[in-house]
């Protein structure tokens, strides 16, 4: 079939760097692809980290160039000739929309086709303006999409929406597979593992540092690997010296295959105050390494089946964090167990099956 008769789907994303919500934008422009849908994609910044397939207008590059309330007025320009030019039949926003007259601008006037909004955080604040009048009033007959059964349930009730759905990210398991075989050459020897952005606020590290020395595992000579960079870099480090763990923790930075390091370590570890959809779990349990993590608001207890692929944990409590490190360190049985399960555990996250159930939306 020629090009010109596909389907045209633009995605427009924050970025396609840095963060889960991007990686799953990047995901969603291979998985439409390969479905046949002609893919283009807007990227408001300037963070290309992710594959990704389409065609690409990267705002971002524009922003840098100039960022006056002129230049901001021209990109918006840019933005809707790029939808005008290209005949783009839908629009997919995965765009985080909180800033209220940008919002009522891009929904009224830079969208003149059907449109997709997908909802890719818990947090209210972190995904819709801070006016409740204005939110029901753009998106009350919109149709949504988000990535967890918590968000989409709060945010139906919250702004009457009426039309609703999750769709979970999806996922390329063969390609993860195949990264993960990568050498690294890490020689840390034992460790347990966290990964993503080192943003507090978010992600709540200072608990899984008080919880990691209140855990039997610094004295048994098992580390605790972080990776990522972040706003709150300096700080974690000087709160793991005022622990006494400097030795204990290490600090890697940034990985763009962060793949091997999970797939070597004993189980991964997550704290965070809230989440949309954690990508970080299945890509874990894929590798049939097992998960601990804090029973935050959306996501964990959608992947994560207690005593089965992983031990889930009341939030904020670090010493029953602690106490979930000790048994699957300890109780050998446990872990073998939930290891033997995690990668069955998550085939239903798929990009084949999450692709289907876009097909049938777009339909």
């Amino acid at each position: 079939m020629p090009k010109a008769n596909k389907k045209k789907i633009c995605i427009v994303a924050s970025s396609l760097g840095r963060g889960g919500a991007e990686k799953s934008s990047a995901q969603l422009s291979i998985m439409l692809s390969d479905l046949g849908f002609d893919v283009y994609i807007i990227t408001v910044l300037d963070h290309i980290d992710y594959d990704y397939k389409g065609t690409l207008l990267n705002l971002g590059k524009i922003k840098k160039e100039n960022d006056t309330l002129f230049g901001r007025i021209n990109r918006l320009r840019i933005f809707k000739k790029f939808l005008k030019t290209n005949e783009i039949h839908h629009v997919i926003d995965a765009r985080t929309r909180i800033h209220a007259y940008q919002e009522f601008i891009v929904s009224k006037f830079i969208y003149k086709i059907p449109v997709t909004y997908v909802i890719h955080n818990h947090k209210t604040k972190k995904a819709f303006t801070a006016y409740h009048w204005l939110n029901k009033n753009l998106y009350q007959k919109e149709t949504m999409v988000a990535v967890s059964k918590a968000a989409e349930e709060k945010f139906r009730k919250l702004f009457q929406l009426n039309s609703i759905k999750t769709i979970y990210n999806g996922f390329d398991f063969d390609t993860i597979e195949s990264k993960a075989d990568e050498n690294v050459g890490l020689n840390i020897g034992k460790y347990i593992i966290f990964y993503g952005r080192l943003d507090d606020e978010h992600k709540n590290l200072k608990l899984l540092f008080n919880a990691f020395k209140l855990s039997n595992l610094p004295e048994k000579e098992v580390k605790l690997l972080v990776l990522g960079n972040g706003p709150d870099e300096v700080l974690l480090k000087q709160y793991a010296k005022e622990l006494g763990l400097i030795n204990s923790i290490v600090f890697q930075g940034f990985e763009k295959n962060p793949y091997p390091f999970v797939k070597q370590s004993l189980f991964m570890v997550l704290s965070s105050r809230y989440e949309g959809f954690p990508m970080v779990i299945p890509e874990a349990l894929s590798q049939e390494v097992p998960v601990i993590s804090v029973n935050c608001e959306s996501g964990p207890n959608e992947v994560i089946v207690n005593e089965y692929n992983g031990l889930l944990v009341e939030n904020y409590k670090p010493e029953l964090l602690a106490k979930a490190m000790n048994r699957l360190y300890e109780e050998k049985d446990l872990y073998l167990h939930c290891k033997s399960n995690a990668k069955t555990s998550v085939v239903q996250f798929s990009k084949d099956k999450i692709a289907e159930q876009w097909h049938s939306l777009l339909k």
